[in-house]
């Protein structure tokens, strides 16, 4: 039976924005098997600045409306919080004085979205459901992001989205626990894991890759990391690990994406001669198969108090790619699990390897 669907998310194509790749994903292949689908999402940058796509279109089946927004970026809290302000606000509107849906599904991005779908549902009786691609204000209480009143607040606007959704969308069992203790009925918590298109990402022959020359690697191996370089990961190992191996003459350190952290890992590779090292800008969506397929060994990794909050969902372009992971972080969380299950690399638990866990990466990277 067909339904009229509503998904708002902050990102939405051509975003570079994880979120809103896996939300294209989605949203088309359920507007390809007959569904009425619409994507309300911001025209404002993952990273800054303006989409240089039009307010309003219709691509591969799915009606797209982006709202105009702040695109200040990422850069700082209060730039990220401006973004936020302006696109929530156009969501409230929309929820509340547009057209009603048999289904809105509400992403995490910017957080407390869910709260606007409970007042919708309050107010209107408008049903939604949320699909849960991190958790908050959990990310910012284990951060030590905001003082504990405030986190206090927004937990119970937090719940009171999750506890009124019909169903929510987990990425894994850690994040189902997390849900399920803050009041949501078990059989409403869904597992939906990540994934990545087979026909954009698979396994490519080494000697074959294109990036390797432009990027002068081709004698070297390469080890990766891809993706957001943010708070909610882990990084004093791994620069340890090149400050010991700046001088290894095979192995070689590139760096991709964005995040908080990037200005810290090029400020050590400099402050420490360290000429192994590169930092790239993201890869565009249809270079991802040459730029996953251009490291030996992926790197990956999460801070403890962040397992069941955020989930990396770039191991599974990894293990499209055909590529081992090293994983930093604990054994109790999805990406962990998803490794050691699956036989896709290794993971080193600090907090499991007696204090040694810088010198147990460097044996792995050398064992390359």
């Amino acid at each position: 039976m067909s339904k009229s669907l509503l998904f708002i998310n902050q990102h939405y194509h051509p975003d570079v924005a994880a979120t809103g790749q896996k939300l294209t994903d989605l949203a088309e292949y359920l507007a390809a098997r007959g569904h009425e689908v619409h994507v309300l999402c911001s025209r404002g940058k993952y990273l800054a600045g303006a989409l240089e796509a039009p307010a309003r279109e219709t691509r591969n089946g799915v009606h797209i409306r982006r709202a105009g927004a702040s695109s200040h970026g990422r850069s700082t809290h209060l730039r990220r919080l401006l973004d936020y302000a302006g696109f929530y606000l156009r969501v409230l509107a929309h929820l509340l004085f547009g057209r009603r849906y048999d289904e809105v599904i509400l992403l995490t991005t910017p957080p407390l979205l869910n709260v606007a779908g409970g007042l919708a549902h309050a107010l209107r009786g408008q049903s939604y459901g949320i699909w849960s691609m991190d958790l908050h204000p959990d990310a910012e209480e284990a951060l030590g992001m905001a003082p504990a009143p405030v986190t206090r607040l927004l937990h119970a606007l937090n719940n009171f989205g999750y506890r009124n959704a019909r169903f929510v969308a987990a990425l894994g069992p850690f994040m189902k626990a997390r849900i399920v203790a803050k009041g949501v009925a078990e059989e409403r918590v869904h597992l939906l894991p990540m994934w990545d298109r087979r026909d954009e990402i698979y396994p490519t022959p080494r000697e074959d890759n294109p990036l390797r020359d432009r990027l002068g690697l081709r004698d070297r191996c390469v080890v990766m990391y891809s993706g957001n370089a943010g708070l909610a990961h882990r990084f004093d190992e791994i620069m340890e690990a090149m400050l010991t191996l700046r001088d290894h003459p095979e192995l070689f350190f590139l760096f991709a994406g964005d995040g908080p952290r990037r200005r810290d890992l090029i400020a050590f590779a400099r402050r420490h001669d360290i000429a192994n090292f590169m930092y790239l800008d993201y890869v565009p969506r249809q270079e991802l198969v040459h730029s996953l397929g251009l490291a030996d060994i992926h790197l990956l990794t999460l801070r403890r108090e962040m397992a069941g909050i955020a989930v990396p969902c770039k191991l599974y372009g990894i293990m499209a790619a055909g590529r081992p992971t090293l994983m930093i972080g604990p054994e109790a969380s999805e990406p962990a699990q998803t490794i050691i299950d699956a036989r896709a690399g290794v993971v080193i638990d600090p907090d499991r390897a007696g204090g040694r866990a810088t010198d147990e990466v460097i044996q792995a990277l050398l064992a390359l």
